[in-house]
């Protein structure tokens, strides 16, 4: 039912990122454009989430001496709270162990409900700072 692929589109996974950004950006008096957001996807890893057959996602990992940062996941709004996030992180975990990272990390927005999920499946907050929580999670190839 949910799979993953690379992505095929990165101008409508910028879209996705951007409409469900758009309240954070809007919170922050953030000014991001699809624009913006596209040029900053060409140099990651790009995944697309496919639910039943349509792109309802999109995950973006960087790799570095430190392991995996998975620099977004986003679920369509009208996906959400079905268990998508979930088998995203556990997606995450699964290439970036094949890649050779132990450690995940990622940053989020404080008020995002995201950090309940995160926290969920075992990531845990290192720092934060006024609008973010920076969290990792130590992976090993028993997690897949």
């Amino acid at each position: 039912m949910i799979s993953f692929q690379p992505c095929s589109d990165l101008l409508a996974s910028a879209q996705i990122t951007f409409d469900n950004m758009r309240s954070y950006y809007e919170h922050y008096s953030v000014d991001w454009q699809i624009s913006q957001i596209h040029a900053q996807l060409t140099d990651l890893d790009n995944w697309d989430i496919v639910y039943k057959g349509e792109i309802v996602g999109a995950i973006r990992l960087a790799y570095d001496n430190q392991g995996c940062y998975l620099r977004d996941l986003q679920v369509s709004q009208d996906y959400q709270n079905k268990g998508i996030g979930r088998e995203a992180i556990a997606e995450v975990k699964r290439l970036a162990i094949k890649a050779g990272a132990n450690q995940l990390r990622l940053r989020v927005f404080k008020i995002s409900p995201a950090v309940g999920l995160y926290q969920a499946v075992g990531f845990t907050i290192d720092s934060e700072e006024d609008r973010f929580y920076y969290m990792s999670l130590q992976i090993a190839k028993s997690d897949i």
